[in-house]
């Protein structure tokens, strides 16, 4: 094939008009199929962020909804191998309006152990210190103090909804955090105080650090142990497995994904086959024409596949491109809530696979029409002509 290549990059492009747009066709669907995958690879296969290995997060067996006693952190505390132990509570609520852009995280938590648990966090000394101090005080990540033009010192106030509270923060720091998080803390003895007697010392979550990754498992078997006769039972998981919780509530995801992408794949093999089959039809003799050259039945397969590869791995290469470029507008994009799709890239390992899918649609796509043009007599060409 190698041999003839001259030939068959001269003959992929003898109809441009038809090769452009097969090109853009199998580009776009392998960009929608490299996006796809890159997705799949990022929620099942990329490995835990920085410290999450350590980390598991407890809540209750029955919903994420339901809140659990205080009193439980100093028994989890209590179980071996389990370093520290902090409470966590969604706040929700509503900063400005409800539109996505002013969304963000809001929990509250005890902010002399936040910055243990994660212990990732960049935030200077004086700033960690002022959020110990203040009762009101909060911290937010880099990303969204940029994003809302907040400073040390500014008031933030966050209107209650799930709680029938309104906070009035003010943020005494700004941290880096690793995993792009878009993240505001507060002290949860703040919200704790400001609810109804009957709605206080619950819990959303207890957050665990472990001594080390082999521990994990242990701790999140003795933690459910724990309270497994208790009236409120809990569920224990890696930090990992938690955030992928989240994903399931989507449905069957794996399942969507990899249907999509077979799809796809089915799709750029229809329009692929299509295209080769009518380029074959037209060149029947010139197929005839090189048969009486000399050219072997082997070796006008391997042009008309040749052709059909090459073709094909241009749009793959086109399609890649273009879906590198919207995994990073995914990435900065509201819809990025899951904190896979914050760190979401074409990792070489998907490109290799995009690039494999391309190659062997190509030739999938030509091989029956190629396979019969070669086997094409003379005679049966030149009367094709006629």
């Amino acid at each position: 094939m190698l041999r003839h290549l001259p030939l068959i990059l001269k003959n992929s492009w003898r109809n441009r008009r038809r090769t452009t747009l097969t090109i853009l066709s199998v580009g776009v669907s392998l960009c929608l199929l490299g996006v796809l995958m890159a997705i799949y690879h990022a929620f099942f296969f990329s490995g835990p962020a920085p410290g999450s290995a350590f980390r598991l997060v407890t809540r209750n067996k029955v919903s994420l909804a339901f809140p659990m006693p205080r009193f439980y952190a100093d028994k989890i505390r209590a179980i071996p191998e389990v370093r520290e132990v902090g409470m966590s509570q969604w706040f929700g609520g509503k900063y400005i309006d409800n539109r996505p852009e002013h969304m963000f995280a809001r929990f509250g938590v005890e902010p002399d152990k936040i910055f243990v648990l994660r212990g990732e966090l960049g935030i200077p000394e004086d700033e960690k210190k002022a959020f110990r101090q203040e009762r009101t005080a909060c911290i937010a990540s880099r990303s969204i103090a940029q994003k809302f033009n907040w400073h040390p010192g500014d008031r933030i106030t966050i209107q209650g909804d799930i709680f029938p509270v309104n906070l009035d923060l003010i943020l005494r720091g700004i941290f880096d955090d690793p995993q792009g998080n878009d993240v505001l803390y507060f002290h949860w003895d703040y919200l704790n105080e400001s609810l109804p007697v009957g709605r206080r010392d619950n819990v959303g979550t207890f957050n665990i650090l472990a001594n080390s990754t082999d521990d994990v498992p242990r701790i999140e078997r003795a933690v459910d142990q724990e309270f497994e006769n208790s009236p409120v039972q809990t569920k224990t998981e890696s930090e990992s497995a938690f955030s992928l919780s989240f994903v399931a509530f989507l449905g069957n995801i794996k399942l969507f994904l990899l249907s999509v992408c077979a799809a796809v794949t089915f799709t750029i093999l229809l329009v692929s086959a299509n295209t080769i089959a009518m380029s074959v039809r037209e060149r029947v003799g010139e197929v005839g024409v090189l048969k009486t050259l000399g050219f072997t039945r082997g070796a006008i397969l391997g042009i008309i596949l040749g052709e059909a590869l090459t073709i094909s791995l241009i749009g793959g290469i086109l399609g890649l491109g273009l879906a590198t470029m919207l995994v990073v507008g995914v990435r900065h994009s509201p819809v990025a809530f899951f904190q896979q799709l914050k760190t979401l890239t074409i990792v070489p390992s998907v490109a290799a696979m995009c690039l494999l899918a391309a190659a062997l649609i190509g030739l999938a796509s030509a091989f029956v029409p190629a396979f019969q043009a070669s086997r094409i007599s003379i005679i049966e060409a030149l009367r094709s002509e006629e």
